[in-house]
């Protein structure tokens, strides 16, 4: 009964990603809102409407590609078999782990290879985004290829090694050790990850430096680090984002973003991120996700020994790569759910933000430069209520035109 259990449930998450990709397509010829009617010409929106199905073209046929990979590892004997094979190689669980886990990750990774150069060297390039080489692109998958066998076989070595040590108390040890984690990176992200693919100078003397420091002073936040991030090496894409805490706080404007937006329109987006830390979601965010993964190790320690798990696998014991690995399966329903409610959250903490920014006379500035850059990307401006319900960390930009104008 498991074993038909874990396979309806992988069906019904197709079914469900299907159904938001048909939704989304549907929406996608409604015409534009009137509040928006400046952000695109007949020209561009067509355009627009060419480059987002595309993409979503490419995404619907990746998520059939893995659905149908998830399936069938499971349904026949995939996993007991990667599991035979690491048995074979070594009887140590932690090397065991290791290439279970290495195998899983090669079977989703390598169909999505393609995908990825199609979307980036085709699509990207066609509509005038993609600035990156071929040569650049293939360094930064190498790259993250090393961080995810370096960190992730680390922790895999970790969590296994406890598990047999102390199996009692391994969710306990294994949230603790993935907190302090994510503690860690959130302060030392731009020192450590980031100098390994993007070069990071410090934002130069002028106009836009003393603007910000002005805005910043003005509403009492401390500000020590403004950094520029070379992304367009990449992108045409823009971007800003804070990182760090306390006397870490650090700016970081991508150059696109500083091509596409005057000063105080760059001023604007930064008042909605100082408003988020104003109003602490940035510590909201990491109590919730704290106690979320608090949640989902706990679950999973009532699993972890369930022989019936390992049978369902196709396998006669219970071993910790198998049980979390179907595990996944099972609590996929769950994370979705709570994935959910954390966008809800998120959109919230959306609306605050704006509402600070606007408080502090620079409503107008965020909405200018939300067009700008929706116009630029080539944004959605008319997704399907039900897929922003579900998947959308912030208000579409229609609501948040109406509010901050």
């Amino acid at each position: 009964m498991l074993y038909w259990i874990i396979i309806s449930i992988c069906i019904a998450e197709f079914i469900y990603s299907s159904t938001i990709h048909f939704l989304n397509k549907k929406a996608a010829h409604l015409p534009i809102p009137k509040i928006l009617s400046d952000i695109y010409d007949d020209d561009t929106y067509k355009k627009q409407q060419n480059y987002r199905q595309e993409h979503a073209h490419v995404s619907y046929i990746t998520t059939c590609i893995n659905s149908v990979i998830q399936i069938s590892l499971f349904a026949f004997g995939g996993f007991a078999l990667f599991d035979t094979w690491g048995q074979s190689v070594n009887s140590n669980p932690i090397v065991v782990a290791w290439i279970f886990f290495g195998l899983v990750f090669l079977c989703s990774w390598i169909p999505e290879f393609p995908f990825g150069l199609y979307s980036t060297f085709v699509i990207e390039e066609k509509y005038g985004f993609n600035r990156t080489t071929l040569k650049t692109y293939i360094l930064d998958i190498l790259k993250s290829l090393m961080l995810t066998i370096v960190i992730g076989g680390a922790f895999i070595a970790f969590f296994v090694w406890i598990y047999h040590l102390i199996p009692h108390y391994f969710w306990l040890l294994a949230w603790g050790t993935i907190t302090v984690f994510s503690l860690f990176m959130t302060f030392f992200y731009s020192d450590l990850i980031v100098p390994l693919f993007n070069k990071q100078k410090p934002l130069e003397t002028g106009e836009l430096r003393e603007a910000i420091e002005t805005f910043a002073t003005k509403v009492n936040f401390k500000l020590k680090d403004i950094y520029v991030i070379d992304g367009s090496k990449r992108s045409a894409h823009a971007n800003a984002y804070f990182t760090g805490y306390g006397s870490r706080k650090r700016i970081v404007l991508y150059d696109t973003l500083m091509e596409q937006l005057n000063t105080e329109e760059i001023v604007g987006v930064l008042a909605h991120e100082i408003g988020h830390y104003k109003h602490g979601h940035i510590y909201q965010s990491i109590i919730t996700a704290s106690l979320t993964n608090l949640l989902m190790f706990y679950v999973f320690s009532l699993f972890m020994n369930n022989q019936n798990i390992a049978e369902a696998a196709g396998c006669t014991q219970p071993s910790f790569h198998i049980n979390l690995m179907i595990f996944g399966l099972i609590y996929a329903p769950f994370s979705e759910l709570l994935s959910i409610i954390d966008n809800f959250i998120s959109r919230r903490n959306e609306w605050q933000a704006d509402e600070y920014a606007k408080a502090n006379g620079m409503g107008y500035a965020v909405s200018s430069a939300l067009k700008k850059m929706s116009k630029r990307s080539l944004s959605n401006l008319t997704p399907h209520p039900f897929t922003v319900f579900v998947k959308y960390s912030h208000p579409t930009l229609k609501e948040r035109i109406i509010h901050l104008e």
